[in-house]
């Protein structure tokens, strides 16, 4: 089902994405700490809707799966959760361990 790209900008903002304008909408993490991050996604000028290929694209580039792309946008998924999410399996894979989500 498509979504309002307001919606999705506006509830990406409250997560702690910061925005610049340029040719798109460019979206970039920052952490809690303040820190910014290398997890970044964008969204065209004028895109009224966003389609499910284009929200699955934005999943993979923000680390998350559609159904937790989505329950983020959907605020059931807060930023702390998100950050343990889109880091833990880096975190170990460089620890040389395995990490399964619940």
């Amino acid at each position: 089902m498509p979504r309002k790209s307001k919606d999705v900008v506006a509830a990406l903002m409250r997560k702690g994405f910061h925005s610049k304008q340029g040719d798109h909408l460019f979206l970039n993490y920052f952490t809690l700490a303040g820190k910014k991050t290398s997890i970044r996604t964008k969204v065209s000028n004028g895109e009224h809707e966003i389609d499910r290929r284009l929200m699955a694209l934005m999943a993979r580039q923000c680390k998350l799966s559609n159904a937790d792309f989505h329950s983020f946008v959907d605020c059931h998924i807060d930023q702390t959760r998100y950050e343990e999410m889109a880091y833990m399996p880096l975190v170990a894979t460089m620890k040389g361990g395995t990490y399964a989500c619940s």
